[in-house]
């Protein structure tokens, strides 16, 4: 953003007399617009996919009466969110049950701003770009916690405490498969890891080694439980919570978490191309506009995976899912991490 400040200042002379910092926070505001706009865009066509994919995988056709083949039904769904009724059920934390769904939110898209979409195309380029989106993806925790508990209903509460477990246990694991990464790079800066890939589809880490091909796979897996995924979606399980955290929720503020969702599952895919899949590194050149399209397409395919999964792999039980955090997926990306290194030095 300071590089596009001081060129606009060069091209534009009077621009001269407003001071940098209003043009800075200017830039950074049309900046998030277009990424939020950007996001509502991808999750509502997300829903429509999923339909789709779940159709397709049950033998049935999905959404057809709205537009051709149903492709308006992602227009059809944010209009009916909008118009219902916003009910908040007496006896709850009404300051805490009206901030959580933005701070749920405000957690996911704060991470974007940091990701690189192409070798121009950015928010911003944070020398500690990784490690700022571990920690400020952090914040859905207590935004989840504060919905749970706020909205005085057992079950929402017991959806909290099993996000907040799961969320904080599969923490580990996904961020000693990004370390993998990072040592490869020797570098927390996203922009930085990218350009470590470039060179070819067999310069992308995925392939550059067994640790970090190995790493991929522990990273996408402990992401889909970050995300509150199938076979990972315990605090939503709607068969035994009813709906989990946001069963309490109507209106635009359900709108809200479930757009954190689908942002989720976005942000997760983007950051396993931006680590492993070189990011906008295409078997080609990539420049500012084809990169961009390629870093979104590989992001893109992720979560369409992650759709797959959910149509096919049944829930694990709330065992189970410790289990496969602490005695399976933690002690592998130990080894990928030790693995790792030994590759690089020897």
């Amino acid at each position: 953003m300071q590089e596009l400040t001081d060129t606009l200042v060069r091209f534009l002379p009077f621009l001269q007399a407003i001071p940098r910092s209003l043009i800075l926070g200017t830039l950074i505001i049309i900046g998030a617009t277009v990424v939020l706009a950007f996001l509502v865009v991808v999750a509502a066509v997300s829903t429509y996919v999923e339909r789709k994919v779940a159709g397709q995988l049950q033998a049935r056709l999905g959404p057809m009466r709205v537009g051709w083949h149903g492709l308006l039904q992602f227009v059809a769904d944010p209009i009916k969110l909008l118009l219902k009724e916003d009910i908040i059920p007496s006896n709850v934390d009404r300051p805490l049950y009206i901030l959580a769904p933005y701070i749920v939110f405000c957690g996911s898209f704060g991470a974007f701003a940091a990701l690189p979409y192409s070798t121009r195309l950015r928010i911003s380029d944070l020398n500690v770009g990784i490690f700022y989106i571990l920690a400020v993806t952090s914040l859905v925790v207590i935004g989840i916690i504060m919905a749970g508990w706020s909205s005085n209903n057992k079950w929402s509460l017991f959806g909290a405490m099993r996000s907040a477990a799961q969320i904080v246990s599969y923490e580990i694991p996904v961020a000693l498969s990004i370390l993998v990464a990072v040592a490869a790079a020797g570098s927390l800066n996203l922009q930085e890891i990218i350009q470590a890939q470039a060179g070819g589809v067999h310069r992308w880490f995925v392939f550059r080694s067994p640790f970090l091909f190995l790493a991929f796979f522990l990273y996408y897996i402990s992401s889909l439980a970050e995300v509150n995924r199938t076979p990972f979606d315990l605090p939503e399980a709607d068969s035994e919570l009813v709906a989990g955290y946001h069963t309490e929720y109507s209106g635009l503020r359900f709108a809200w978490f479930f757009l954190a969702e689908y942002v989720d599952m976005f942000l997760v895919g983007a950051i396993a191309s931006a680590l492993f899949l070189g990011g906008w590194n295409g078997p080609i050149f990539s420049g500012p506009i084809s990169g961009a399209i390629m870093f979104i397409g590989k992001a893109y395919l992720l979560v369409l995976v992650m759709m797959w999964i959910r149509w096919t792999v049944p829930r694990l039980r709330v065992d189970q899912l410790m289990y496969m955090s602490w005695k399976v997926l933690t002690p592998f990306s130990f080894a990928c991490v030790l693995g790792q290194g030994a590759w690089m030095v020897l």
